[in-house]
C-alpha cells in the first residue's frame, strides 16, 4: 500500500480487554462476568445509598459524544424525565474506547458500583442476565406496547417470557460502495455483486494502489462476530442444534471463514482498518482507503454528517453459490440494574422512554431512529409514524431491499463468543485451515455447552 494512508489514526479496536475479563477467573468468575449464573458481589454501601441520589445512566453518547443530534436526544429525553418524575436520572458519558472495547461497565458490576441503567446489545446480553443483574421491566409495559414491537426485536432480550431490555434501534448490515471508484473502473450500479465470488473479482478490480477493493472487520471483539453472522447463516449454519449441542462444524461454517480469508489472501481486503474499526465508514469508505464495505444502516447518518460530498451506494450481502439473502440486525437497549439504587425507578424510566405507547414515547423512538441516527425503528408504529423516511434515498434501500431479511443478532454466552472470534481471527489473519479450525472449536462449544446452565441461547 501507498504511504498515503499512514498518518491516518489507526485507533484499532483490541479485544485484549474482554479476553482479562474471560481468563481472569480469580477476579470474575464468580461475579457472572464469564457466563456464570451466580450473581455479582456488591459491596455492602450499594444497599445504603441514598434513593433521592440521581440514577447514573452509562451510555457513549451524551454529554461528550461526537454527534450534536444524538446528544441533544439524550439529553432531552432525561431532561423530559426529570421534569416530570421525583427520581432524576444523570447522564454519565463512557467513551466506546472503555465501554464497548474496554472493561469498565463489565468491572464497575464486580467491585459494585455498576450504573442503575445502561445499554447491551444482544450479543453481550447473557453477561449480564446471568449474572443476576438486568431487572425485569416487563411490569413496566403494558400489553399493547408489547405487541408494538416485532417478536423478533424483542426475543433475544426476553427470559421466560419477560422482557430485560428495550431495543430502541435495529441495525442491519449492507455493503456500502463509491460510485467515484465505480466510476473509475467503468462500472456503475447495474455492477454491483450478487454473490460471494462476483464480489470478490468485483474486489480484484477495484483494487488499486492506493485503495483496497472491499472492507471487512478484522478487530477481534463483538462486532467483527456480529458482522460475520450473516455469512454462516446464508449457507445453512447455525451455532447449536435442535439437539442442543454445537452445529459449528458443519459446510457452512467453513465457507464462511474460508470466504473472508479468500479476500485477505487474494490482497483485496485489507488487514487493517481505519478509524475505530470497520463500523467507521467515513474512516473507510469516506476517505477513499476501500472501494466497498461491510457496515450498518448506521452509516447513512455517519456519512451524511461527515462525508456529505462523498457520493455512495448501498447494496445488500451477497451470498454463496445456493446460499439464501439474509443479513443481521443489531441495535442497543436500554436496561436496569436490579441490584441498583432504585430498580424500579430505573425500569420504569426505560418503559417511559422507549415502550409507552403514549405519543411522546413513540415520537422519541422516531426521532432517534431519523435524526439522532439512521436506524430502522424497532417498534411497528414508530416505522409507520418515520412515514417518508422510509421510502426515499438509503432509509429506502434498507427499509425495502435490506431489512426484510434481517435476522436477530444471536446473544451468546461470553465463552463461546470467545471461540468463535479466535476462530475469525485465525482463519482470517492468521491462515488457519477453516475446516480444521471449524472442527476444533465445534468441540471447544460443545465441552462448554454440556455444562452450560444460564438462560437459554438463541
Amino acid at each position: 500500500m501507498s504511504n498515503k494512508f499512514k498518518g491516518h489514526d489507526k485507533r484499532l479496536r483490541t479485544d485484549l480487554s474482554r479476553r482479562k475479563i474471560l481468563t481472569n477467573a480469580s477476579a470474575f468468575a464468580a461475579a457472572g462476568l464469564i457466563g456464570g449464573v451466580t450473581g455479582f458481589p456488591f459491596i455492602n454501601t450499594m444497599a445504603v445509598r441514598a434513593q433521592d441520589a440521581p440514577l447514573k445512566f452509562w451510555q457513549f453518547y451524551a454529554p461528550g459524544g461526537q454527534v450534536p443530534s444524538q446528544i441533544a436526544w439524550f439529553e432531552k429525553t432525561v431532561a423530559d424525565w426529570n421534569a416530570s418524575h421525583p427520581q432524576k436520572v444523570e447522564l454519565e458519558f463512557v467513551p466506546n474506547s472503555e465501554y464497548i472495547n474496554g472493561t469498565k461497565l463489565a468491572t464497575s458490576f464486580a467491585s459494585g458500583d455498576g450504573p442503575d441503567i445502561f445499554l447491551i446489545s444482544p450479543g453481550d446480553f447473557l453477561r449480564y442476565y446471568n449474572g443476576g443483574v438486568l431487572q425485569d421491566l416487563t411490569p413496566h409495559i403494558d400489553a399493547a406496547a408489547q405487541a408494538d414491537f416485532p417478536d423478533s426485536v424483542l426475543a433475544s432480550r426476553k427470559v421466560d417470557g419477560k422482557i430485560y431490555g428495550i431495543p430502541m434501534e435495529v441495525e442491519p448490515m449492507a455493503m456500502y460502495y463509491s460510485v467515484s471508484a465505480f466510476e473509475k473502473a467503468g462500472l456503475n450500479e447495474n455492477d454491483v455483486p450478487k454473490t460471494w465470488d462476483e464480489l470478490l473479482e468485483l474486489g480484484k478490480k477495484l483494487t488499486t494502489p492506493e485503495r483496497f477493493g472491499v472492507l471487512f472487520e478484522t478487530n477481534p471483539g463483538y462486532y467483527q462476530n456480529f458482522t460475520w453472522y450473516p455469512f454462516l447463516w446464508q449457507g445453512g449454519g447455525a451455532f447449536q442444534g435442535a439437539d442442543g449441542k454445537s452445529a459449528f462444524d458443519s459446510p457452512a461454517t467453513v465457507q464462511a471463514l474460508k470466504f473472508w480469508q479468500d479476500a485477505i489472501n487474494l490482497g483485496v481486503a485489507p488487514r487493517q482498518v481505519l478509524g475505530y474499526g470497520a463500523n467507521d465508514v467515513v474512516a473507510n469508505l469516506g476517505s477513499g482507503y476501500a472501494a466497498m464495505q461491510n457496515v450498518g444502516i448506521w452509516a447513512i447518518s455517519a456519512m451524511q454528517n461527515n462525508a456529505k460530498d462523498v457520493p455512495y451506494g448501498i447494496f445488500r450481502l451477497p451470498t454463496p453459490a445456493n446460499g439464501k439473502y439474509v443479513t443481521v440486525g443489531g441495535g442497543w437497549a436500554f436496561v436496569a440494574n436490579a441490584k441498583g439504587k432504585n430498580p424500579d425507578a430505573a425500569a420504569a424510566f426505560c418503559a417511559w422512554a422507549l415502550a409507552s405507547m403514549d405519543q411522546g414515547s413513540v415520537d422519541r423512538v422516531v426521532n432517534w431512529c431519523t435524526v439522532g441516527k439512521s436506524d430502522m425503528p424497532p417498534r411497528n408504529s414508530a416505522l409507520k409514524s418515520g412515514g417518508e423516511v422510509y421510502s426515499k434515498g438509503g432509509m429506502g434501500v434498507f427499509a425495502k431491499d435490506i431489512h426484510p431479511g434481517t435476522r436477530a443478532e444471536p446473544r451468546l454466552p461470553p465463552e463461546v463468543y470467545k471461540i468463535i472470534s479466535d476462530v475469525i481471527q485465525q482463519t482470517q489473519l492468521n491462515g488457519a485451515d477453516p475446516q480444521a479450525t471449524a472442527t476444533a472449536a465445534s468441540q471447544q462449544i460443545d465441552a462448554f455447552l454440556a455444562s452450560y446452565k444460564g438462560a437459554p441461547i438463541l
